[in-house]
């Protein structure tokens, strides 16, 4: 859906298609703060395997990365010949450069539920402990 046929639907509330697309077509975002090390891409690669590939990586128009650079090298590692994303089209750059910011640094806010059951906590070890 463009702005054209949008009607009076703001575009944050459009439907979303899930293209699917090779790993290695996905461009990394060149403003991106966010790093990723080998141990963390080992941990994504590790619940890609448990979990599948359920997180569609954003990209633009240009299929460059605006969210999920560290699940797209953990595809890459895990051999996954496409994977699941989504096309923002009509954010402008300072829109992606915000919304890239923005993305990392709520999930970094967040914090955790300390009165979750045990087996929340075995799992955080579980991948922890088979990412090493």
């Amino acid at each position: 859906m463009t702005s054209a046929n949008a009607g009076s639907i703001p575009r944050h509330y459009w439907p979303l298609a899930i293209e699917y697309r090779a790993p290695s077509d996905l461009k990394p975002y060149p403003h991106n703060a966010r790093t990723h090390s080998k141990r963390q891409i080992r941990q994504i690669s590790d619940s890609i395997r448990a979990f599948g590939f359920v997180n569609p990586v954003l990209v633009d128009l240009n299929d460059t990365i605006i969210a999920g650079h560290g699940a797209v090298e953990a595809a890459k590692r895990v051999g996954l010949a496409r994977i699941p994303t989504i096309r923002l089209e009509d954010l402008s750059k300072d829109e992606i450069r915000a919304y890239v910011i923005a993305d990392n640094k709520l999930a970094e806010n967040a914090g955790w539920d300390r009165s979750l059951p045990s087996s929340c906590r075995i799992y955080c070890r579980w991948i922890v402990r088979t990412s090493m």
